[in-house]
């Protein structure tokens, strides 16, 4: 059976950004970008986003650890983050991607935050999302 696989990222997304811009400010390589928005029309607007991303963690999965884990690396440049926010009007947010095992012998993995992650997310003014997905019979 598959074991469960979980991963947290943060992103940045918005209309009319080029990702490249958030990279040179915030001085952080990201782990993904979309550029799709960069160029799109006011007519058509596309979502850009700024996406770093935990490595997936397999087996004991702890979403505390691996939030802060991203908050550890994003605490250093926390006005710069707010000073893209305001000029890109771009949407903060933290997420947690979960994949779950199958097997009635699996453990569901705990999922909360810390209060550095809160605390962090509260001061620029990010939302949280969770993606629980279910894994494949193998």
């Amino acid at each position: 059976m598959a074991s469960n696989e979980g991963r947290a990222f943060f992103a940045l997304s918005g209309y009319h950004f080029n990702p490249d811009d958030i990279t040179r400010v915030l001085g952080i390589e990201p782990t993904s970008v979309d550029a799709s928005g960069t160029n799109s029309g006011l007519d058509k607007p596309v979502i850009s986003s700024w996406e770093l991303s935990t490595d997936i963690s397999i087996d004991d999965v702890d979403i505390y650890k691996l939030t802060d884990i991203i908050i550890k690396r994003l605490e250093p440049v926390k006005e710069k983050i707010l000073q893209v926010i305001k000029s890109h009007n771009l949407s903060p947010r933290i997420g947690v991607v979960l994949v779950l095992s199958v097997d009635k012998t699996e453990c569901v993995p705990d999922v909360g935050f810390g209060a550095r992650t809160i605390r962090f997310l509260a001061d620029i003014g990010a939302f949280i999302n969770v993606d629980y997905q279910v894994s494949k019979r193998i």
